[in-house]
């Protein structure tokens, strides 16, 4: 599994987007549907940044990281 994130794509989804939908999750109330589905995208963003892989981003080929970075494989 090669890398296909960038170091400010990463850091957003890490530092803005999942606080931000654990918020709301929260606001909605975190046992209703959309609360629900709120903190599993949070999940899966936290850690698609921190593997800094993505599926969606592999299947639409959309790579974020600099050309010499994107053929670095992550072992896990």
């Amino acid at each position: 599994m090669s890398i296909n994130m960038g170091s400010i794509d990463r850091m957003l989804r890490a530092i803005v987007v999942v606080p931000a939908a654990i918020v709301v999750a929260i606001v909605v109330g975190a046992g209703s549907v959309a609360g629900i589905v709120l903190l599993v995208v949070a999940a899966i963003m936290l850690m698609t940044a921190v593997v800094g892989f993505c599926p969606l981003y592999k299947l639409l080929r959309i790579d974020t990281c600099s050309p010499h970075r994107s053929t670095r494989v992550h072992s896990v």
